[in-house]
């Protein structure tokens, strides 16, 4: 499921989001671990989504580990039967988000991307295990090998067998843009997770732990009110239905005033105003727009009938 995330962004926007500030004239007190951005009552999955929240974020410190050593050590880049490569982290990431949520809604299944066979046939468990336990533990009790294969288990391809009547089931697709994970450049990868209720999402998250602000238009007065993110890297996102999508830095404290931001996109009325955001793996003469627009990569020489790829985005949609 790796999906190819696409970008509309303003000419006159630097942010692929028009970001505002939503504070109301009290602050509203949570006393839940994920904090969340609107009341409990609003959102009937709040208790979902706070847990969700809490480990992609976790996951995200995961991705960002196995990728610091990822150039330095071997056999960290692997290669699946269809050709598509698949990480240590994409493992980690599915056993860990895995065994927290069964903790929690052991009764929701978990429908993600990889099974266990392929770390069995390789003898890789221990790799992904010390991937996990190298963040934190996510248990009172050290895991085990075991614990690893059963969790990423179940979320394979035979773990639930659907029937007839709409399900509830949690969605995950471990790296969604492991070919821009596995690139030593700045290419965006998510962890990308779900809550779906009778064939509709309800609720959702994803972390994007190499997310870098662009603050290169931003006014002094502007850079001074986020000078704390100017070295920060990585956002969260969540969606809820109802209550809107909002963002916030990761590792940022959530019960701080303005932590977390409303989203909106950016709308337009002409096509050649927006900033499109395409795979590596694709060329724009393959896509239906070019039969109408031209397009360049360079950000200082737009012409009135092109549009800007922005060349950030790495990965090919299987869906």
């Amino acid at each position: 499921m790796d999906m190819v995330p696409v970008v509309v962004r303003s000419a006159s926007h630097v942010s692929a989001y028009r970001f505002f500030n939503h504070r109301r004239a009290t602050s509203p007190r949570f006393h839940v671990r994920a904090n969340l951005p609107f009341q409990k009552q609003d959102a009937k999955y709040y208790q979902h989504l706070e847990a969700a929240v809490h480990v992609v974020e976790r996951a995200c410190r995961l991705c960002l580990h196995v990728k610091s050593s990822l150039f330095s050590a071997d056999g960290n880049v692997h290669q699946k039967n269809d050709q598509t490569p698949v990480t240590v982290a994409d493992f980690g990431v599915q056993a860990l988000i895995s065994f927290e949520l069964n903790k929690l809604f052991p009764s929701i299944p978990l429908v993600a991307e990889e099974d266990s066979a392929y770390l069995r046939s390789r003898n890789l468990a221990g790799s992904v295990l010390d991937a996990i336990t190298a963040i934190d533990s996510p248990t009172s009790k050290p895991l085990t090998q075991d614990d690893v294969l059963e969790a990423i288990d179940r979320g394979g391809k035979d773990a639930f067998v659907f029937g007839s009547e709409p399900a509830t089931y949690w969605v995950l697709d471990p790296i969604d843009g492991t070919r821009g994970f596995v690139k030593a450049g700045k290419a965006l990868y998510v962890v990308g997770l779900a809550l779906v209720v009778e064939g509709e999402i309800v609720a959702g998250v994803m972390g994007c732990p190499n997310w870098q602000e662009d603050f290169s238009k931003k006014s002094p007065a502007e850079l001074e009110e986020v000078a704390d993110m100017l070295s920060a890297s990585g956002t969260i996102m969540i969606a809820h239905v109802g209550c809107g999508t909002w963002t916030k830095r990761l590792n940022t404290t959530p019960k701080l005033p303005g932590a977390w931001t409303r989203c909106f996109v950016d709308g337009f009325n002409l096509v050649q105003k927006a900033h499109f955001c395409i795979p590596d793996s694709q060329t724009w003469e393959s896509l239906p727009l070019s039969s109408s627009f031209n397009a360049t990569n360079n950000v200082d020489d737009v012409g009135d009938n092109q549009v800007l790829l922005l060349a950030t985005c790495c990965g090919r949609s299987n869906m």
